[in-house]
């Protein structure tokens, strides 16, 4: 019973719940977004879906549809997601890392003066 117990209290299991979790409602908002998206090219070119396209009894209106969608969706998700997401990182870790760069000047500088005063006292 311990080892199950401590199985279940794992972190990463938490964790690995938590991030499952998201993910579900977060793809319930890009779903949500990619029907929006689909929606305007629908009035644009009249219909959304094309399943009804049937040329010579072959369902290519339904690839066609699949095709957009996916698209569609890999748009939604790179150009609201990843991008910002990488500006963001790329932003926080050239912060830190020059905040790293700035205190390993400052504790350099620190040990050359500190070297400077012992030879003249």
């Amino acid at each position: 019973m311990k080892g199950f117990k401590d199985f279940v209290l794992r972190g990463n299991l938490v964790e690995l719940a938590v991030a499952f979790i998201m993910a579900a409602a977060f793809a319930e908002v890009v779903t949500a977004m990619v029907d929006l998206i689909m929606g305007l090219v629908g009035q644009a070119g009249g219909v959304p879906d094309f399943s009804a396209y049937t040329p010579k009894g072959l369902p290519i209106g339904t690839f066609i549809t699949a095709v957009i969608s996916f698209l569609v969706l890999a748009a939604v998700v790179y150009f609201l997601i990843v991008l910002p997401y990488a500006k963001a990182r790329e932003h926080l870790v050239r912060s830190d890392e020059e905040a790293a760069v700035v205190t390993e000047d400052v504790v350099l500088l620190s040990e050359i003066r500190d070297l400077l005063r012992a030879r003249q006292g």
